[in-house]
């Protein structure tokens, strides 16, 4: 099944992944500072939130898509089911 995302919905969830992506390098930055580790700590979590936000967001897409697909195998389909699952899960 290949994503289909709206140009908005694409557009959120690049900034949310390139946010992430800004954070990690802060993250590693601090690390080969020799940073206090309450503070990377603190950072690192941050970068983990805004992964399983753009995550769940890209997963909700999915998972609207396979809901409302006209094609019978995709929608009732309990492998793409499982596999949709599977990727939900994978963030928990």
């Amino acid at each position: 099944m290949q994503l289909d995302m709206s140009a908005e919905e694409l557009k959120s969830a690049l900034n949310r992944l390139r946010r992430a992506q800004g954070q990690l390098a802060g993250v590693i930055r601090m690390i080969e500072e020799g940073r206090d580790c309450e503070d990377v700590v603190t950072q690192l979590a941050a970068v983990s939130r805004a992964l399983d936000r753009a995550g769940f967001a890209i997963i909700a897409t999915g998972l609207e898509q396979c809901m409302t697909s006209e094609d019978p195998e995709v929608r009732d389909s309990a492998q793409m089911r499982a596999r949709l699952e599977k990727l939900f899960l994978s963030l928990a």
